[in-house]
């Protein structure tokens, strides 16, 4: 007989269960908290000291207290106490300390990172696949040392922010 689903490990219900609404109000407890999940902090070993109901946690790598042996999972502080949930691969949370996404991939949370095949703004692509390398300006038979020194920083410019891989030369 299978106890929790496969992926979010929620409580199944049984024909026949005594206090379904146990079972049941766990399951709703863990969609509350998945649904829509805004952790507090990610990385935390410590419980807090006065969670409030609905704040939540991604526990660090040496969690101690009440938080002993969950390590990288999701801690939810409820009117009934700590619930743990494991993570899934791809989960993406909000932490509410950094103002920014993170998200499990390959086993680790990472905080800050948006993955992308392209970027999309107002109907257009403003960002793709990083392009071949541009030749910084040389030679010529006229320097002009201004219209160069412009041009360098253009290049260094999109080389910085990833649009156009490194030196060429």
């Amino acid at each position: 007989m299978i106890d929790t689903t496969v992926r979010l490990a929620l409580p199944m219900l049984h024909a026949g269960q005594a206090q379904k609404e146990l079972t049941h109000n766990e399951a709703l407890l863990a969609l509350d908290v998945l649904l829509h999940p805004e952790m507090e902090e990610v990385g935390r070993n410590q419980p807090p000291a006065a969670p409030v109901a609905g704040q939540c946690w991604i526990v660090g790598e040496a969690p101690v207290d009440a938080w002993s042996g969950q390590a990288d999972k999701v801690a939810a502080w409820s009117e009934a106490g700590w619930r743990f949930f494991r993570a899934c691969e791809g989960m993406l949370l909000w932490s509410r300390s950094d103002a920014l996404p993170v998200r499990r991939l390959a086993g680790a949370w990472i905080v800050g990172e948006v993955h992308g095949v392209r970027l999309i703004l107002e109907g257009k692509q403003v960002v793709g696949a990083q392009q071949p390398a541009i030749p910084s300006a040389t030679g010529g038979t006229v320097v002009d040392a201004q219209a160069r020194a412009t041009l360098a920083l253009v290049v260094e410019a999109l080389r910085t922010h990833g649009l156009v891989a490194g030196n060429a030369e």
